[in-house]
């Protein structure tokens, strides 16, 4: 009964049309009423769900991405792409694929990425013979990347779900390889299409012209060795390359590229802090939420529904892909990674599953759902960008779906992809 108080109250305000974050705010008080915990309680479990340092790389990371997304970084990285990879059949859709890849590892945000990288390329892409629905279905799933490319911010935010016994920066390693191999199976998939469809090839970049790219990209993609140099070096934490992150951002934006005029920065911060209070609200409200939850004894009792389905770990890591598939159409990414670590969390350990590898589990899956109908998030930015109708881009994105979908299942079924950077770097 305590659950059905807790969890059908939230349920019942968000079918009201609650934010999410006071839906869950509002329920725990509801459930702390009902098991008679006084009001105190719940609000120092929501200070204390905010007064957390690691919390700190969350804002650095936020800002140092918006000012490299608003300060012509975008630009620069499609051109580094389009070296590398344009010149092959289909080779915009490949350079749409990379430069996400590499605007993920300084951003962390796929909304960011897909407005970033869909403005300057889906145009391009369809100016040079590309379906304008593919060439969105490209930039939106390219932009899944990010989700898992450190620096992730919901890497920070399960690390912060998991009670802080998840090292940000094992996560951040953990993220590389299933990220690098999400953008090359999305790639092989584009190749396929390109051949089928007989897309165009792009030119060949004269040497001279190549090197004057590469050579002004390389001042934006230096911040992602900053932040992982910088931590696997053990010269400063996860939090701090954040900060230090910012500093160069700032730097290369307004002394180097020049792009980014001095009067749009109060109007860039406001934006950002904006977003930054949202997101503090939701991790407050969701730590006073799981605390409600830990006294009900919620975790124990999902955990026993299901071992007592099934006490093989493949079949229980399936049921929970087919759950996080499910909710991660309903809900948005962070929210559900704060409420369902918790839960989920504990299933697994006692099965054997690493805590790294299941965040990765759990990214990719939550990732599918911001762009996945009815709320993905990815998914509406990207149509307003290209300026197409929701069920157009989500028609194109059939076959990008399956990939996600190979991808999620090496990722679950193969431990190593997620752990072996770790375990070879941190141990």
């Amino acid at each position: 009964m305590d659950a059905l108080v807790l969890l059908g109250s939230f349920m019942v305000l968000i079918l009201m049309g609650m934010p999410v974050a006071y839906a869950m705010g509002l329920s725990a008080l509801i459930g702390g009423w009902y098991i008679d915990i006084p009001p105190d309680a719940i609000m120092i479990a929501i200070a204390g769900g905010v007064n957390k340092f690691s919390l700190l790389a969350i804002p650095f990371f936020v800002l140092a991405g918006a000012i490299m997304a608003e300060g012509g970084m975008a630009h620069r990285l499609v051109a580094f792409a389009s070296v590398l990879v344009g010149f092959v059949r289909g080779g915009l859709s490949i350079v749409n694929i990379l430069a996400s890849t590499f605007f993920g590892a300084i951003s962390g945000s796929s909304m960011a990425d897909t407005a970033s990288i869909g403005s300057v390329l889906i145009p391009e892409m369809e100016k040079k013979g590309y379906p304008r629905d593919f060439a969105t279905a490209v930039t939106i799933s390219g932009s899944v990347q990010a989700i898992l490319i450190p620096p992730s911010h919901n890497a920070v935010i399960y690390s912060l779900a998991a009670g802080g016994s998840v090292s940000i920066a094992a996560l951040f390693l953990a993220g590389v390889l299933p990220g690098l191999i999400l953008g090359l199976t999305l790639a092989i998939m584009c190749l396929f299409i390109a051949k089928k469809k007989d897309f165009p090839k792009g030119r060949v970049i004269p040497m001279k012209e190549a090197l004057k790219i590469v050579v002004d990209a390389l001042w934006g993609l230096m911040t992602i060795f900053i932040i992982l140099g910088g931590i696997l070096s053990g010269v400063f934490t996860a939090t701090e390359s954040a900060a230090v992150a910012v500093l160069w951002a700032f730097s290369v934006t307004m002394f180097v590229y020049r792009d980014y005029k001095w009067s749009e920065l109060p109007k860039l911060v406001h934006r950002t802090v904006k977003t930054l209070a949202i997101v503090m609200i939701l991790i407050g409200f969701a730590a006073s939420f799981g605390y409600i939850m830990t006294l009900m004894q919620i975790p124990q009792q999902i955990t026993e529904l299901f071992t007592s389905v099934s006490n093989d770990k493949y079949m229980v890591l399936l049921m929970i892909n087919i759950l996080l598939l499910l909710l991660g159409t309903l809900m948005d990414m962070a929210p559900l990674i704060l409420i369902m670590t918790p839960i989920l969390l504990p299933i697994v350990t006692t099965l054997g599953v690493d805590p790294v590898h299941f965040g990765m589990i759990m990214m990719l899956n939550l990732a599918m759902g911001l762009i996945t109908p009815p709320v993905g998030g990815v998914l509406f930015v990207g149509a307003a960008v290209a300026k197409l109708p929701i069920e157009t881009v989500v028609k194109a994105l059939y076959p990008f779906f399956l990939a996600l979908f190979a991808v999620l299942m090496a990722v679950t079924y193969i431990p190593a992809i997620s752990l072996w950077l770790p375990n070879l770097l941190l141990k």
